[in-house]
This record gives C-alpha cells, sequence and structure tokens, in this order.
C-alpha cells in the first residue's frame, strides 16, 4: 500500500458486501486494486459480485457467506480470508441495519434484539477476529458509523443507540491499538440512497430521489481514502453529510 490511491494485492474484508454501502466500497477496493472478500448472507449474490470484480477489476475475489452476529461464522469467515490472501490488510465492518421503531413503547423486543446483535454484536466479532491479523500488517480497521451516532435521532433510539455505541467503541478501540500500527477508523454519513429501511418496506433509495443525498459510490471513496492510510497517520473520523443536513437544527 505504497501511495495514496493504490490498494495493488492489498487483502481487504468487507461485511455486509451484497448492497448498498458494503458493494459500492467491495467494487472501490477492487477498483483500486485490492483483493476483496466479500462476507453477507445471501451466497448467491455474493457469487455473483464475486464474478463481476475478478472480471472487470482482475484482482482476486472470495464469498463467504456468514451471518455476522454468529462469533464462529466470524471467526470463520476471517480464516477463510486469511488462507486465501496470506493475510489482512484491511477490514470494512459495515454489516448494519435500522428498524422503524416510531414509539418506543410499541417497539417489539424481536426489532430491538435484531439491531443490536448486527450493529453492535456483529461489530465487535468482527473487529475481535480481525486484529490479530491487522496488528501483522500494520492494517486498517473501518467501521461504518452514523450521523445518528454523533447526534440525537428522534424516532430512532434504539438505531442511533447502536451507532454511538460502534463510534465510541472503535475511537475507544484506536487508542489501545494505535501503539500497535493499527489504523481505526469511523466513516459517519447522514442519509444515504441504499436499501437501508427495507426491512420495514421504506428504503432510502425509494424515499429520496437521485441527488438528493449521498450516494454509496460516496461512502465508498472515503472507505478507499481509510484503507490507504499508513502509519503512522490515520484518518480517525470522515463525516459526510448532505450540505443541507443542519438546516433542520
Amino acid at each position: 500500500m505504497s501511495d495514496e490511491t493504490s490498494l495493488d494485492d492489498a487483502a481487504t474484508l468487507v461485511t455486509g458486501a451484497t448492497a448498498g454501502i458494503g458493494r459500492a466500497s467491495a467494487r472501490a477496493l477492487a477498483e483500486a486494486g485490492a483483493d476483496v472478500a466479500l462476507a453477507a448472507r445471501r451466497e448467491e449474490r455474493l457469487e455473483s459480485l464475486a464474478a463481476d470484480l475478478e472480471r472487470e477489476f482482475g484482482v482476486d475475489a472470495l464469498a463467504i457467506p456468514a451471518d455476522v452476529t454468529d462469533e464462529a461464522q466470524v471467526e470463520a469467515m476471517v480464516d477463510r480470508t486469511v488462507d486465501a490472501f496470506g493475510g489482512l490488510d484491511v477490514v470494512v465492518n459495515n454489516a448494519g441495519l435500522g428498524r422503524e421503531e416510531g414509539d418506543l413503547t410499541d417497539l417489539s423486543t424481536e426489532k430491538y434484539r435484531q439491531m443490536m446483535d448486527v450493529n453492535v454484536d456483529g461489530s465487535f466479532f468482527t473487529a475481535r477476529a480481525a486484529l490479530p491479523h491487522l496488528r501483522e500488517s500494520a492494517g486498517n480497521l473501518i467501521f461504518l458509523g452514523s450521523f445518528a451516532g454523533q447526534y440525537p435521532r428522534p424516532g430512532a433510539a434504539v438505531y442511533a443507540a447502536t451507532k454511538w455505541w460502534t463510534r465510541g467503541f472503535a475511537l475507544s478501540l484506536a487508542g489501545s491499538v494505535g501503539e500497535d500500527g493499527v489504523g481505526v477508523t469511523v466513516v459517519n454519513p447522514s442519509e444515504v440512497r441504499t436499501k437501508f429501511g427495507s426491512e420495514d418496506d421504506d428504503p432510502f433509495e425509494a424515499r429520496f430521489e437521485e441527488g438528493e443525498v449521498t450516494e454509496p459510490e460516496e461512502i465508498a471513496d472515503a472507505v478507499v481514502f481509510a484503507a490507504t492510510q499508513e502509519p503512522p497517520t490515520t484518518a480517525s473520523e470522515i463525516d459526510l453529510y448532505r450540505r443541507d443536513k443542519f438546516e433542520h437544527f
């Protein structure tokens, strides 16, 4: 990883890789020359994306069906990546979801637990499994945070709390692993036009018109920037907000 735009032969892993920010990040990393391990639950989509990346960019792409809420599957995911690529240079801790919350007293325990399991536990399991390998490579661990993890989010208290946790965990972790040469970056978008919200049939890609809010490819550019950082420097946080975001505050 010797220049700021190239990740030639870097071993990278992206969770939540089949859609939205994860898919765009995987494509951007491959375009920059990285080999990419793609992790998500939908095997057919993973295989299709892996074939596309290999054909379009001439990199090695590995499809790894995995549920980030299962710590054994996460450990196997990391092991498969290291075995295939000979190490691990970059991890994009992207898998996450939000659910319609409304009045907190009406929020089901199932929806609450699902957000906690994916956004909190999945992020922790991935970081824990990846860190020994990132220490060896002086690599970069990138978390997908959110505007909601920095400012109050009325109507989405649980989702916001998971992103406050993500951000707090990542920044605190940075203080523990920086002396080992590991870079930790949190990328904080405001609304991104993806399938976010599709679990409740209200995805952002349908709610917003093209050009109205951020596109996944713009977040992917920030991910690649973070992935190219080398010791002793890291980009601690990258905030990507739509330009009119604060007019409502």
